[in-house]
């Protein structure tokens, strides 16, 4: 409820900024030096603008918001967005929706599979574009939204960055050097940047196993596992963009990208079985791993105009990945003597092939008409070999693996300007994918090939061109399609009950399912927004999608090449059909022009600028009965609530951020379901300015920690085992020094 009360105060500040615009009040004069008020003012409105002009949905921070926190990840900057929560590795996920269901791009490009957003550095990006509905030239493979990061560009103005940083999180050390340089040199135009990093982490986690008798509530076994975990990873990354104007309005971009790292892990357990007929399958563990990741990226550009006014667009990109992973596993009894040895080793490449062409023609009638195709090639090879005391497992586990997709699209978009108080966003985009898969000592898979025609429509009414009120509508098609590790992928084998024997259904194996379909969806958005003249907004917005041929993971037990017993196994699958809605809130503005808007001395107030969002979700799985029949991943309800305060007549200003999201229970199926504790976390941080090219950085992460408890329950026709981890919270630290040359 405070969350809601905060949300209310902020969405009255919006409103109060409208007033003051439509009753003509002049604004409150700011007591600090013009040139300040108006660069941040001016970099603020910028972001505004293009949201409020374009005709779609779309909300763009740029590099003030992005270097507010002074965040350590991209995931820590993403999920303060509105509707954006961060999975895994940073992943961004929209609407509250699971991995995949968010169309992540950099660049313009979809990322590579194994590649982290966590890999970039926020002092990498210039900006961030979320678009809440897909369109035909951002393309169609994004049910929840689309998110797409833009690195750093070659501006025209002189400019060396150098960021020098020293954190914690828990008793990890996390140095890092962060260095950019923007210049010219008669046509040229660059941009450089790199960084080099080095971070440590420490975490515990308690995992507690029940297994019950359904017919009596008999409790047949209780197994509480203690893990610590030590990893420890450095590296570097590099890239640059350098744009050469070739004259009549042509131009050659270049744009390289490198990263490398390596990784050290090491985890420590102990199991202990207080109830059950037989011992425990081992009672202490010790694992050790190294780990390598190199990714090469080049995208190249060229922008030419022609006689008729068409501008064209030509883009070729490729990427480059290989990740090698080594790993050895040693299980003790309770008298320390070693029962089992696991090594598990595995070395995965992954090309990508990038190539599209773009024409843009402004026409009669307010008419802008984008048209364009795009091809791509995918090839992704992957070799493994685990071996149980020294003995390789079967071929179906240690091996090669083979996949290749390739896709090629069309769209033509018309942006149309239909009078001062409409304006439409029509597009038709047909996209075509083939998956080819083989591994070794299996037929080929079976060729999957899915094709998809998808109609989008945006519209933009503004009841007063003249206002700054405006209502947007949105119909439209979108889809999700397997990935390859979906599609075709080597089985991932439970490490804590290896073969031959069998497992536990909390802790299956995990295999690809070479016949997946995509899902399709169809859906309607709704939004009101407000800008107000004095800056920020008030937005509030409905959706809603019908995703027909659902991916959902299932558990069931298995006969398997790989094991003497039958054996739990996860296994991707289309389930049916499902429905998914909610309602998005969203409010920013200054306190002074709600302390004006009361009657108030404005001068007097401080200088803080507010912001909250929240949003409420439903979602609802056919075939699955109730209740908490949600779809994977999805929380009832996300909220944010944060302050900036700019310090009168000091060089410092503080902020703070509240996230927060409560937990939730999701049916998985009529046996098997999933529950997420609530999770709480206060960013701070605090900046002292020394002069316009020197300032210190102290920022806070998840400042107030608190363990997080996740539970995962399974049954059959005779038991249910539940699976409950309670996870410690840690503290962040970073403190920073940002200079500009």
């Amino acid at each position: 409820m405070k969350v809601l009360r905060h949300f209310a105060m902020v969405a009255a500040l919006a409103v109060a900024g409208a007033v003051r615009a439509q009753t003509g009040a002049a604004p409150s004069p700011l007591p600090e030096p013009a040139p300040q008020r108006i660069e941040i003012t001016g970099a603020r409105a910028g972001d505004e603008q293009e949201r409020r002009e374009s005709t779609a949905a779309k909300i763009v921070v740029g590099r003030d918001e992005i270097e507010r926190y002074g965040d350590a990840t991209v995931g820590d900057l993403l999920k303060r967005l509105p509707g954006v929560t961060a999975g895994s590795g940073g992943s961004p996920r929209m609407r509250g929706l699971g991995s995949g269901y968010t169309q992540i791009l950099l660049d313009g490009e979809r990322l590579p599979r194994g590649f982290s957003l966590d890999a970039l550095s926020p002092e990498q990006i210039e900006r961030i574009e979320v678009y809440r509905a897909p369109t035909a030239e951002t393309g169609a493979r994004a049910i929840a939204g689309t998110v797409n990061i833009v690195t750093r560009e070659g501006l025209r103005r002189r400019l060396n960055e150098v960021k020098a940083s020293v954190g914690t999180v828990g008793a990890g050390a996390q140095p890092e050097l962060n260095f950019a340089r923007n210049d010219s040199a008669g046509d040229l135009t660059y941009n450089l940047f790199g960084a080099l990093f080095r971070s440590q982490g420490a975490g515990r986690s308690v995992t507690t196993t029940t297994v019950e008798a359904l017919d009596d509530g008999e409790l047949l076994r209780l197994d509480r596992e203690t893990s610590t975990t030590h990893s420890e990873r450095q590296g570097l990354r590099l890239g640059a963009r350098a744009q050469w104007r070739l004259g009549d309005g042509a131009s050659l971009v270049l744009a390289p990208f490198l990263i490398r790292s390596a990784s050290d892990s090491a985890s420590r357990s102990t199991l202990v079985r207080d109830v059950g007929a037989e011992p425990a399958p081992y009672a202490t563990s010790a694992s050790d791993g190294e780990g390598t990741f190199a990714l090469t990226r080049l995208n190249t550009q060229v922008r030419h105009r022609l006689g008729d006014g068409t501008r064209l667009e030509w883009n070729l990109n490729g990427w480059h990945t290989r990740s090698t992973a080594e790993g050895r596993r040693v299980e003790f009894d309770a008298d320390g003597v070693p029962l089992r040895t696991r090594d598990d080793a595995s070395d995965a490449m992954q090309r990508t092939l990038t190539a599209s062409v773009k024409a843009q023609r402004l026409l009669d009638n307010g008419h802008q008409l984008v048209a364009g195709a795009e091809a791509e090639a995918q090839q992704r090879r992957e070799w493994r070999t685990l071996r149980l005391d020294g003995v390789p497992l079967a071929a179906d586990v240690s091996g090669g693996l083979d996949a290749r997709l390739s896709r090629s699209a069309v769209y033509v978009q018309d942006e149309w300007q239909a009078t001062p108080q409409w304006a439409f966003n029509a597009g038709l985009r047909w996209e075509a994918i083939t998956v080819r898969g083989a591994a070794a000592g299996d037929e080929p898979a079976p060729r999957q090939r899915s094709v998809v025609l998808t109609p989008l429509l945006h519209a933009v009414w503004k009841p007063d061109p003249k206002a700054r009120d405006q209502v947007r509508v949105s119909v439209t098609r979108s889809y999700r399609t397997p990935s390859l590790a979906q599609l075709v992928a080597l089985p991932a084998i439970d490490s804590t009950f290896p073969p031959p024997g069998t497992n536990d259904p909390t802790r299956p194996d995990r295999v690809g399912n070479p016949a997946l379909r995509p899902e399709l969806a169809t859906g309607v958005d709704v939004a009101f927004e407000r800008f107000p003249a004095g800056g920020g907004v008030l937005s509030a917005g409905v959706f809603h999608r019908r995703i027909a041929d659902l991916i959902r993971t299932r558990t069931t037990l298995e006969t398997v090449p790989w094991a003497d017993a039958p054996r739990w196994v996860s296994r991707p699958a289309n389930v049916g059909d499902a429905t998914t809605q909610g309602l998005e809130l969203e409010a920013k503005g200054r306190w002074r022009d709600l302390v004006a808007a009361w009657g108030g001395d404005a001068d007097a107030a401080p200088r803080v600028d507010l912001r909250a969002n929240a949003s409420v979700y439903r979602s609802r799985v056919d075939g699955v009965p109730g209740p908490d029949n949600r779809l994977d991943e999805q929380p009832g309800v996300t909220a944010n609530v944060g302050a900036d305060w700019r310090v009168a007549g000091w060089p410092l200003t503080l902020g703070g951020n509240l996230n927060w999201t409560p937990g939730y229970r999701t049916r998985l199926s009529a046996t098997e379901w999933v529950e997420v504790d609530t999770r709480r976390v206060f960013d701070a941080y605090a900046l002292w300015t020394v002069s316009p090219a020197l300032a210190w950085r102290l920022s806070v992460g998840n400042a107030w920690p608190r363990d997080t408890e996740s539970l995962r329950a399974v049954a059959d026709d005779d038991v249910r085992q539940t699976a409950t981890t309670v996870t410690r919270g840690v503290v962040s630290w970073l403190l920073r020094l940002e200079m500009k040359l």
